[in-house]
């Protein structure tokens, strides 16, 4: 009787897995190769004389050198693409598998950091844009959303996760702002899960389609909409409200409250950092190869260098310096904004401390540029005190302000 129900649940175990190794196969591959390069670039720039500042030539070697490393490249690529085809043939019959709160927790964060590349080369591990129930994707069509979810109601919440996450991530230590609301105020809260990786803008304006193909389909008519978005989540929902007001949808009307949890509306200083040590690395012939490494980090991450929303922000991007421009708040809907400081009151004379992640200022809107301040109330801006990035997702003053922003605005 043991060894039956294990062969009946080896499938369920090994499914995710094959698709995991395919995936993770495909990144050491491309990652081999690309320590590689930034190996022959240093050997080459080491063996020749070069000036110490300046921009680096092309890094290939020639001669015998060159032909050693085109053969690591040419070898691990054969390699890959043998396991990669072996992987391909075997997944489709380890199909139906289960996932675990663990695995999505380490695909959400390897897609936040690798999402772009994960997504360009066709790596199984990138996610899929869509929005979620109870852990269970939603298919979206009228029949299937009906029998998904028990009783689907005239009002809709929708959570947005940030950076790294996933949907199940916003229940911690016991508590979900989406459940709690839907109890408290009969909402029915729907996840979207999105590849976080990706630019913002590419995710928002896919948001902003999938929001109209979902109100288009839901069983009845929807009254109100609300969305709660945290951290890069709040910059997705921005930007999808922006691409939806240019295609013309329907959904926006309905939206009626937009709350905005530790969102970096004017960027994390931890990504300008970051940026910084790209540039100082590209100084110099000798350190410039592993400017490559730096520059890793994805698309959605470089986004938060200031918060960018739309193509144009990351597309004339120069570096350091913040070219957005300004991109006004949906209207007709109300905005509220919370943020954390990690100090456990406001001090006298001091500037006051972010979460550890993100800025009180950028958190709630305000920017030396008084064209790129977000004009919200000061009666819809919370500051939760002697907290961190992540305590805004179960404290319980920050879910006892917005269940009254909810509830009464």
């Amino acid at each position: 009787m043991g060894k039956a129900a294990d062969l009946k649940s080896a499938p369920a175990r090994v499914a995710t897995t094959a698709a995991d190794l395919r995936g993770g196969s495909k990144i050491l591959i491309d990652a081999v190769v690309g320590v590689t390069d930034i190996v022959e670039q240093m050997h080459r720039q080491i063996s020749r004389v070069a000036p110490v500042v300046g921009k680096p030539r092309d890094g290939r070697t020639s001669g015998i050198t060159g032909l050693v490393y085109r053969s690591v490249r040419g070898v691990t690529r054969a390699v890959g693409f043998g396991l990669d085809k072996a992987l391909a043939q075997l997944a489709p019959l380890l199909k139906g598998g289960k996932s675990s709160a663990q695995r999505e927790a380490v695909l959400s964060a390897l897609n936040g950091v690798l999402g772009d590349y994960l997504e360009e080369t066709g790596n199984p591990l990138a996610i899929a844009m869509r929005f979620r129930h109870q852990g269970k994707a939603l298919t979206l069509d009228r029949q299937s959303i009906a029998e998904s979810i028990e009783t689907p109601g005239n009002k809709l919440l929708i959570l947005v996760h940030g950076l790294c996450m996933n949907d199940l991530q916003w229940r911690r230590e016991g508590h979900d702002h989406g459940a709690a609301l839907a109890q408290d105020l009969s909402y029915t809260p729907l996840y979207l899960n999105y590849n976080s990786g990706r630019h913002i803008s590419i995710n928002g304006r896919a948001f902003a389609d999938a929001l109209e193909q979902l109100l288009a389909e839901w069983p009845v008519a929807v009254r109100e909409l609300v969305i709660i978005g945290h951290s890069m989540g709040g910059l997705v929902s921005r930007s999808a409200c922006h691409y939806a007001q240019q295609a013309g949808h329907a959904w926006p009307k309905k939206l009626k409250k937009a709350i905005f949890l530790g969102t970096p509306h004017h960027g994390a200083p931890l990504e300008r950092a970051g940026n910084g040590l790209d540039i100082l690395l590209g100084v110099s012939p000798y350190s410039a190869p592993f400017a490559k490494l730096g520059n890793v980090r994805s698309a959605g991450i470089k986004d938060l260098r200031h918060g960018n929303l739309r193509d144009e922000d990351w597309a004339r991007s120069a570096g350091a310096r913040d070219t957005r421009e300004p991109v006004p708040l949906p209207r007709g809907v109300k905005i509220f904004v919370v943020a954390a400081s990690k100090q456990a009151q406001r001090g006298e004379g001091k500037r006051l401390q972010g979460d550890g992640l993100v800025p009180v200022a950028s958190a709630v809107g305000r920017h030396k540029d008084e064209a790129l301040t977000l004009p919200i109330p000061a009666a819809r801006q919370y500051l939760c005190f002697g907290a961190d990035h992540f305590d805004l997702l179960n404290r319980a003053e920050v879910y006892a302000r917005v269940k009254g922003w909810v509830e009464k605005g």
